[in-house]
């Protein structure tokens, strides 16, 4: 009999225990929500007729997009360096309510011209605008890759909805600024083409398209690029942070123009831990190559004090890990100028939605696109129930 009581003793405390572990990680890892993407289905496109104006503007450009859940609004930053109308943004419906995006689902519903701090429109070729982000704070933040060529360097700016007026500027490290010699700093047009915001507004991000001059080549046919993610704590509004962030090499077969760009267009951020997406787009010359990854920090190394990657052993540094999500060209979908991405609502089946969209370059032989996906977006939690419970939520 005492035999038996020690073996029930000796479960309950083996159990206990793991229940205990159980427990201990679903709070360390729940509290902080932490996701990872388990599955992506494309859910349709909408294309924007050519040549489409409204307001007065071509509309056109749109290299990022924003949305804003509150409002269930999105935002689209133009590139166009003033040469069709000032620098803008625009607002737009998407239509997802049937869980799936349509030909005439998207509709522009606004235009809000960008201002300097004086109040006055920026100059023709001032600004690049490639990347934008809204807050909670019903503001959104703005990047600019600005002209290496012309030493005008690049910003991120933060704007209003109401006014478009700047209401703050973001300081930029030295080492991405351009320099009359060509020794240091982005490179032309290949700069700051990503920002995002975490959930909880504390932390905005942005990178580069391509390697600092200091850090290494552009990428190459077959041959990627070592890019910098930079963070931004916006509680003291200062760069806090960087990471070593390594595009893909991309195969040039069939490549008959011998034209060639490759970079990391945009970011996403999923939660407040480190986790996004990343959009890296390549033009070979008879397409484009898009491809979706999820992007960890968890491990990476700060390489905000390192202000040049040539300059020591870069095999010593840990770059973030990513893992490819998808590969556009796998869609039966002619794909166009992909740059721009983010998180959409709720869709009808309960999955989160993902909204794409492309840069025209204001080229009659090509299209505004929006692609339209639903995510599958796993806690930790459901994960650990997933593998405790093969059949669970099936």
């Amino acid at each position: 009999m005492q035999i038996i009581r020690k073996k029930i003793n000796w479960r309950i405390l083996i159990s206990f225990t793991i229940g205990v572990l159980a427990a201990s990680f679903l709070f360390s890892n729940v509290a902080i929500g932490a996701v990872e993407i388990s599955s992506i289905q494309f859910i349709g496109q909408a294309t924007l007729p050519k040549g489409l104006s409204f307001q007065k503007t071509e509309v056109g450009g749109l290299s990022g997009i924003t949305y804003d859940a509150s409002n269930d609004l999105y935002y689209a930053i133009s590139d166009d360096r003033g040469q069709k109308a000032p620098a803008r943004f625009y607002t737009f419906k998407i239509d997802l309510r049937q869980g799936k995006l349509q030909d005439k689902g998207v509709m522009p519903v606004g235009v809000t011209t960008l201002l300097n701090e004086n109040g006055q429109t920026f100059s023709p070729g001032e600004t690049d605008t490639e990347g934008i982000a809204v807050t909670q704070a019903e503001t959104v933040f703005i990047s600019s890759e600005g002209d290496v060529n012309k030493l005008i360097p690049p910003f991120i700016k933060e704007f209003p909805l109401s006014s478009g007026k700047v209401s703050k500027t973001l300081p930029i490290p030295e080492k991405f600024l351009p320099d009359k010699d060509s020794k240091q700093g982005i490179r032309n047009n290949l700069a700051f083409e990503s920002l995002t915001i975490t959930p909880n507004n504390q932390y905005l991000f942005t990178a580069t398209e391509n390697a600092l001059i200091q850090d290494g080549p552009a990428a190459q046919p077959n041959v990627g690029s070592p890019c910098r993610i930079l963070q931004y704590n916006l509680k003291t509004n200062q760069p806090e942070k960087e990471f070593f962030y390594q595009t893909e090499p991309v195969s040039t077969l069939f490549n008959l123009t011998g034209k060639f760009a490759s970079g990391l267009s945009d970011l996403l951020a999923l939660d407040n831990q480190g986790h996004f997406l990343s959009l890296e787009r390549s033009f070979t010359g008879l397409g484009f190559d898009i491809a979706l990854f999820q992007v960890f920090l968890e491990g990476a190394d700060d390489i905000q004090h390192i202000d040049s990657l040539l300059a020591v052993n870069s095999q010593n540094i840990k770059p973030v890990q990513k893992k490819l999500l998808l590969d556009l060209r796998t869609l039966d979908v002619a794909l166009d100028n992909i740059e721009g991405l983010t998180l959409g609502p709720t869709l009808p089946n309960g999955q989160k939605a993902l909204i794409l969209i492309s840069d025209n370059n204001f080229n009659s032989i090509q299209r505004n696109q929006i692609l339209a996906f639903q995510l599958k977006i796993e806690s930790p939690l459901m994960r650990l129930l997933r593998r405790i419970l093969p059949n669970f939520n099936r």
